[in-house]
């Protein structure tokens, strides 16, 4: 669909999110930069017309963030795919070594039992009036993908996070969880699951979930180790 604003809220027009519980224990896993922690929420908030990611928080709305995904190659695919061609030399997608520099992949294990608006299936976004230009639009679009965040929250003040259907790991699934509405701590780190993606070990690691999408990283040149 076009872009469009979301509705107003009347009894003709309005917006009725479903809504899934994640039961505590859940297991998640996040990519993130190493040197925060991984079950840190991220502070930054996103321009409100530039930048940024999909459902970041704003300065018309900030809150707290934290992506992540259920199965370890969804969170990999999330951060690691975007915009990654596939080589014509050799059909796979080449992730250059500066895009994993400094992350990790980092296991999480939910704490409490977690409310999110459901966005997987065409049900699921017809419900808020939308379909699945929520969900694939980038770049410039993310301001208004931004903007729908804000007014699911508003919709639904004890949504914790939402969940949908990952574009780059189709059917899987991934999220993001709202800092302010989570209480303290609502996930909690698995430092044994945990590894550095910048690692022979780690690239290795990464490589083998990876495989079945075509895609691999790419190690450092020559001239990158000897660089200062």
């Amino acid at each position: 669909m076009p872009p469009q604003a979301p509705p107003p809220d009347s009894e003709t027009f309005r917006m009725d999110p479903v809504l899934e519980t994640l039961p505590a224990g859940t297991e998640l896993w996040r990519c993130h930069q190493t040197r925060y922690p991984g079950g840190e929420f991220s502070p930054v908030q996103a321009d409100v017309h530039f930048g940024g990611s999909r459902f970041d928080g704003t300065p018309l709305d900030p809150y707290p963030y934290l992506y992540a995904a259920p199965e370890q190659a969804t969170a990999l695919a999330e951060v690691l795919l975007r915009a990654v061609p596939f080589d014509g030399s050799t059909g796979t997608r080449l992730i250059p070594h500066a895009r994993v520099a400094g992350r990790s992949l980092t296991a999480l294990r939910t704490a409490v039992d977690l409310r999110l608006i459901r966005l997987v299936t065409e049900e699921d976004l017809a419900a808020i009036c939308q379909d699945s230009w929520l969900l694939e639009t980038e770049g410039p679009g993310y301001a208004q993908t931004r903007r729908w965040a804000t007014a699911l929250r508003a919709r639904v003040p004890h949504a914790q996070g939402l969940l949908w259907q990952s574009r780059r790991h189709r059917p899987k699934r991934a999220l993001v969880l709202f800092g302010d509405r989570c209480g303290t701590e609502p996930v909690k780190t698995d430092p044994g699951g945990s590894f550095p993606l910048d690692t022979p070990q780690g690239m290795a690691a990464a490589n083998r979930l990876l495989a079945p999408l075509r895609a691999v990283l790419v190690p450092r040149t020559a001239v990158e180790v000897a660089a200062p």
